[in-house]
């Protein structure tokens, strides 16, 4: 199964290496990552497979959530049918 990470916030030092030591810990493959800085702000889109993850999807949600609350950045994670039907035109 893959899914759609996506992560917001004021940039600030070790936002990356947070989330993918987190991923790593659940063993959610990283197959595509794309970050840009604007005017300060952070964004980053991740596609990843969770299909060796040691964990359920909604126990990684909540660890990204809590992530990004201690990192002080919104993190969200969607099943990628779920973020295609959303942003299909």
């Amino acid at each position: 199964m893959k899914g759609i990470i996506t992560v917001v916030g004021k940039d600030k030092v070790g936002i990356i290496g947070k989330v993918c030591t987190l991923l790593s810990e659940k063993q959610v493959n990283i197959l595509d990552i794309s970050q840009t800085i604007l005017h300060g702000y952070f964004n980053m889109m991740m596609i990843v497979d969770l299909t060796n993850c040691t964990v359920s999807f909604n126990e990684v949600v909540d660890a990204l959530t809590e992530l990004g609350k201690a990192i002080e950045v919104d993190i969200r994670l969607q099943h990628e049918d779920i973020f295609d039907s959303m942003h299909r035109i």
